[in-house]
């Protein structure tokens, strides 16, 4: 389902400088700008998924997603792959009716190629982006976004980060020396800056699940100089989200890192992207539909959507929409409105740093991601001490989320972080 348009949202950073714009007049705004729902993190047969690229892509179309990106680890969905059928079935690991049936019932017998190896296996052709794309994509409703999970590791320690709008595979490099892992995580990125130049194609690099197995923490990120963004929620339920009693969850590594970057490196921040990460598809714990991005950009095109998102026109969601943004760096205030749902409240926690931070403290009152307010409403507003050194927002909705990754969990949705730098 479609937002409603916001009237102004004043959120735009280049590769390393947060640039708040004046806004545009409302109806120039309403018409030159969409909100666009997408998933940026996706798996499927071509690495590490249990379901058919096609199938995937046509989920996210059916439910109402304007944008996907399948993102399969260090490789792209082209040139020619078979997988046997009995893969095919190891991999779904559910019950019920299997992958291969639920492909046939939904494409038929004329899309699906199966073959028999000369030792009697039973096979089937993956399809490629190329092939599949013109039987899903709609123009100014429905894209697919070119993608790879670059897997990358130092020590063992993996470093995962996606790249969307890629045009070539982007080899992952790794190291067997742990203390490695900062170099390889900006080697990757300038990898990606690089293709970016030579294709005149914008590409999104974003660092993924930095708590997953413990691997990155939220120094690394900090000191990172070429990450941009990363993945403030993950859907997938093995990622470690909510840290736990010696190490920090997601938005605490947001925070940490952000301090550091703005008060001690004299960095742009981090931006945050919700996804889903999803790997099962017939009643699996890693399924699809737990996180995503809005997009606001001037059009349902790759191009448009990375530039928005690079420019920061955008938030991470698991379940809120918010009708507009609106940051006034004059008087430096964050303005919200919610989209109600039907039985449901909201409360607005404005986060951030002063400058005067104590980072041995936890994030209370001068500790590093102080809660400066917590509003209730669906229409909220906040102004940023004059000591803060950054604003962000979380919004938490009281209802429950329809498929969650933790016990307990809410629908949330999180803002990019603004007033880091004097106007």
């Amino acid at each position: 389902m479609k937002l409603v348009r916001p009237q102004a949202i004043i959120l735009a950073a280049s590769a390393f400088t947060l640039i708040q714009q004046p806004p545009l007049p409302a109806q120039d705004q309403t018409e030159s700008l969409h909100w666009y729902r997408g998933n940026t993190h996706t798996h499927s047969l071509w690495s590490d998924g249990n379901d058919f690229p096609e199938m995937i892509t046509a989920w996210y179309k059916d439910q109402g997603y304007d944008f996907m990106a399948l993102s399969d680890h260090n490789v792209l969905a082209e040139g020619e792959r078979w997988m046997s059928l009995d893969a095919v079935a190891k991999r779904q690991r559910a019950l019920g009716r299997g992958a291969m049936q639920k492909y046939l019932e939904r494409w038929g017998d004329e899309w699906v190629e199966t073959r028999k190896t000369e030792a009697g296996a039973e096979e089937v052709r993956l399809k490629t982006l190329a092939e599949y794309r013109g039987k899903l994509e709609k123009p100014g409703e429905f894209l697919i976004l070119q993608a790879e999970e670059i897997s990358n590791s130092a020590g063992g320690k993996p470093i995962h980060i996606n790249a969307i709008n890629l045009e070539t595979v982007i080899p992952a490099i790794k190291s067997d020396d742990a203390g490695d892992l900062r170099q390889v995580m900006g080697d990757v990125v300038t990898e990606v800056r690089k293709q970016e130049q030579q294709t005149g194609r914008p590409i999104l690099a974003h660092l993924n699940h930095p708590n997953f197995q413990w691997a990155i923490t939220a120094e690394d990120l900090a000191h990172v100089a070429e990450m941009r963004f990363f993945e403030v929620y993950n859907g997938h339920p093995g990622v470690n989200h909510l840290g736990d009693a010696e190490r920090p969850g997601d938005e605490r590594i947001w925070d940490i890192a952000n301090t550091i970057r703005i008060a001690e490196l004299d960095r742009a921040p981090l931006l945050g992207v919700a996804t889903d990460d999803s790997h099962t598809y017939h009643g699996g714990d890693v399924s699809p539909g737990r996180g995503w991005v809005m997009v606001q950009a001037p059009a349902l095109e790759p191009n448009a959507l990375v530039e928005a998102m690079q420019a920061g026109n955008f938030y991470a969601s698991s379940g809120v929409s918010l009708q507009s943004i609106d940051w006034d760096a004059k008087s430096r205030t964050l303005s919200l409105a919610i989209v109600p749902e039907e039985g449901a409240t909201y409360s607005t926690a404005f986060i951030g740093t002063r400058s005067g931070y104590d980072a041995t403290r936890p994030e209370g009152e001068n500790g590093i991601g102080e809660v400066f307010a917590e509003l209730e409403g669906t229409e909220v507003r906040f102004t940023l001490p004059e000591d803060a050194l950054y604003l962000r927002a979380t919004i938490t909705s009281s209802a429950r989320h329809g498929n969650p990754s933790f016990p307990e969990q809410k629908k949330q949705a999180w803002t990019q972080p603004v007033g880091w730098r004097a106007e």
